[in-house]
């Protein structure tokens, strides 16, 4: 069992960054591969970008692209979604997740352990 805890969400001006970081307790992270998903008010779950177990790859959505970053330090078990440009649609719940099998996977039933999300609020 994985448990994953987000930190760092909060409410930041249009334009404005905030990193969210994403700390598993599993010593065996490495084996995972990692997602960011968000969810706004009466949407369902987005994704928004994966992380293969090494951190050699990565994938976007399209409405992230160039304005989210995100990384990992296996051996400090974290996962970040940097988050710059931010846009007062960007505004939503951040839940990171992590998949025991191959990297690339956008849908969140692909993904097998999820924590409990941290809230984003852009304002314009």
């Amino acid at each position: 069992q994985v448990q994953l805890v987000e930190s760092g969400g909060g409410l930041v001006q249009a334009g404005g960054s905030l990193r969210l970081s994403c700390a598993a307790s599993e010593h065996t992270v490495i084996d995972y591969a990692m997602g960011w998903f968000h969810q706004a008010p009466g949407k369902e779950r987005e994704f928004v970008a994966t992380i293969s177990q090494t951190g050699r790859s990565t994938f976007y959505a399209d409405s992230v692209k160039g304005r989210f970053t995100i990384s990992r330090d296996n051996a400090k078990n974290t996962v970040y979604l940097q988050m710059n440009s931010l846009k007062p649609e960007d505004t939503a719940i951040y839940y990171c997740a992590a998949r025991r099998r191959s990297y690339g996977y956008t849908l969140s039933n692909e993904y097998d352990y999820w924590g409990q999300g941290t809230q984003v609020t852009v304002s314009s």
